[in-house]
């Protein structure tokens, strides 16, 4: 799985802040928070919204946040703690202060399957991480994919999973200079079909490919 670009730092992130109200729209409805396009473009820039709930209006600002601390930041490790801070930037007010940036104590549940995931151990989540990055026969790209599906399999947080996989995901990308992932509009359905195919069965294959060949956005400069 090769990397479909091979950007400077610099230029990902040019990439990233022309379209980073595409990309938080994308990612709140990929969680079920459902925003408009120009609802997204209003909060981002500010402004006042009328009709949606402080949820979902603290929920955009924070992946406004999220992406800020990936954008601005050059010399944080891919680790545990940047995972944690992220779920802390991505889920503030949105969950009790107590369970921010921590691994769950509480069972959850996964809308359309009967399959549970097991309760993360803080030890384990560390060492399956550092597994994935040691992979160096793999290429950035196709690390971070796996890592992205590898943390929403694995729920470790309260709520606020798959944004955080896929912020997480993003930051190894941008900061290896190969694109963005993210998930278009109508692609979600296909997505989550297969989204639940993993779950039950652990197996990433189809998605990791399917992720590969339909949702990586960058800038050809040839």
């Amino acid at each position: 799985m090769k990397d479909k670009f091979n950007l400077t730092r610099e230029q990902n992130v040019f990439v990233a802040k022309r379209n980073i109200v595409d990309y938080i729209w994308k990612s709140a409805n990929l969680e079920g928070i459902g925003v408009t396009y120009p609802e997204t473009q209003a909060i981002y820039d500010g402004g006042i919204v009328n009709g949606l709930t402080v949820d979902k209006i603290i929920a955009i600002n924070n992946l406004k946040y999220s992406w800020q601390f990936i954008l601005e930041n050059t010399e944080i490790e891919d680790d545990f703690k940047v995972l944690c801070h992220l779920h802390k930037l991505t889920c503030d007010k949105l969950v009790l202060d107590q369970n921010l940036g921590r691994i769950r104590t509480t069972p959850v549940n996964i809308g359309g399957t009967s399959w549970k995931p097991n309760f993360p151990i803080e030890s384990q989540i560390k060492e399956e991480l550092q597994e994935l990055f040691n992979q160096v026969e793999k290429t950035k790209t196709e690390i971070a994919i796996e890592i992205m599906l590898w943390i929403m399999r694995r729920q470790m947080f309260i709520d606020g999973n798959k944004r955080v996989a896929m912020l997480f995901a993003n930051k190894i990308m941008i900061d290896n200079g190969c694109g963005i992932i993210t998930i278009s509009q109508e692609n979600q359905p296909t997505f989550f079909e297969k989204l639940i195919k993993f779950y039950e069965t652990g197996d990433y294959t189809d998605l990791k490919q399917w992720i590969y060949d339909t949702s990586i956005d960058g800038m050809n400069l040839d």
